[in-house]
């Protein structure tokens, strides 16, 4: 599969594909949480219309919408929360696709206001630096501005935490930015499981977690992990 769109045909296929793979890993909370893929002519972002579930995307269900929120193509209204997509890829040239989802995991960590550790192949993306946190609202990112705090709470991370909210991904293709949410959502569950156990006592070092980062997430990695949950997604 293309990962990087040339055309807003593949674009629009990419934000099918990635929707759909989102909600074969879990990510679906009704018809809430999007994903986005940057215009390749530098309109804007294509992402899921607003009132369909992330299960339900088709290539007549995405739409393109300007970093000021006009509709530009597609039949559907956009997502209240355009500007958490389109402020961090003003903010961020390197970021190809963003992907934002309520987590129950991620808030039921985030709310520990602890770091997130590197307990797992998962928890190796998030520490070392420890994952950021966006805190100034746990509301919804309806402006120009909240989106523009947003970006500059995730600052260069692959993703940051919303506390009451859920999580923000990024990447410099949509797999990568699928692939970091569905491993933050994991991350922060087995932390959860771990700390209901009892005091966490053991987790990989600063050098061996880099280290092991760059073989477990290397690109070739993220994609395969990403085909895997688009085929289950099944077809169409």
């Amino acid at each position: 599969m293309i990962t990087t769109p040339s055309t807003g045909s593949e674009a629009i296929a990419l934000a099918v594909a990635g929707s759909r793979a989102l909600a074969a890993a879990g990510q679906s909370d009704m018809v809430w949480g999007h994903a986005s893929v940057r215009d390749p002519d530098g309109r804007g972002a294509w992402m899921k219309a607003s009132g369909w579930g992330l299960e339900e995307i088709d290539e007549s269900r995405i739409v393109l919408v300007s970093p000021d929120g006009d509709v530009l193509h597609g039949a559907g209204r956009r997502h209240i929360e355009y500007p958490i997509h389109t402020e961090v890829m003003a903010r961020r040239a390197d970021v190809g696709a963003v992907v934002h989802t309520h987590s129950d995991a991620a808030n039921a960590f985030s709310a520990l206001d602890v770091p997130l550790r590197p307990l797992s192949h998962a928890g190796s993306l998030f520490s070392y630096p420890d994952v950021p946190r966006f805190t100034l609202t746990g509301g919804l990112i309806s402006s120009s501005e909240l989106g523009q705090a947003l970006a500059a709470a995730l600052g260069a991370a692959p993703a940051c935490l919303m506390p009451q909210h859920g999580l923000i991904t990024v990447g410099k293709n949509l797999a990568a930015a699928v692939m970091t949410a569905v491993l933050l959502d994991r991350a922060c569950r087995t932390q959860l499981t771990a700390m209901a156990a009892g005091p966490l006592t053991r987790w990989g070092s600063e050098d061996d977690t880099v280290a092991k980062r760059a073989v477990v997430w290397s690109d070739s990695q993220v994609a395969a992990g990403f085909d895997y949950l688009v085929r289950s997604a099944g077809p169409r």
